[in-house]
């Protein structure tokens, strides 16, 4: 039996690992002809804490997520994938990409970087990828770069 994936939701920060989830995630949708959901999530506690929250600020946020998402649309597209959707979404990444956007877009693989850009919250609450695999109704497939290894020899 051959389960083939039709509903891939993404979830990218900007980060290293999350472009490289993306990444692992065109070639997995390529493969499943699938549908590549693109997520950035903005934590508006992160920034409402430090800032007097203003709707300047909160256009200025969501307009440089949407840049982000429009850049990944265009590579996803031009590498091959036929179906790609951009969502900005505010809300707590944790809860919003499992239980909100994946029931959403009724994803059946969510990908996602082993570590984001939110080393605070990672630190205070746990990572948003361990938050994802447990609550998440479908597959998770959690991304680690790829580091090259230092040859034994090498000088730092």
């Amino acid at each position: 039996m051959t389960f083939v994936y039709k509903q891939i939701l993404v979830a990218v920060d900007g980060s290293g690992e999350a472009e490289w989830a993306f990444e692992k995630s065109i070639e997995i949708a390529k493969r499943n002809n699938a549908a590549l959901n693109l997520i950035h999530v903005i934590d508006v506690r992160s920034y409402t804490t430090m800032t007097k929250r203003t709707p300047d600020i909160d256009d200025e946020v969501f307009d440089q997520g949407k840049e982000l998402l429009d850049r990944y649309k265009k590579k996803a597209e031009a590498a091959g994938v036929t179906e790609v959707n951009a969502i900005v979404a505010p809300g707590s990444p944790k809860t919003t990409i499992s239980r909100e956007y994946a029931k959403r877009v009724k994803a059946d693989l969510i990908v996602c970087g082993a570590h984001g850009l939110n080393a605070v919250e990672h630190f205070l609450m746990g990572s948003v990828s361990e938050h994802i695999v447990r609550s998440s109704p479908c597959d998770v497939l959690v991304v680690r770069k790829n580091e090259p290894e230092k040859a034994e020899n090498q000088i730092e």
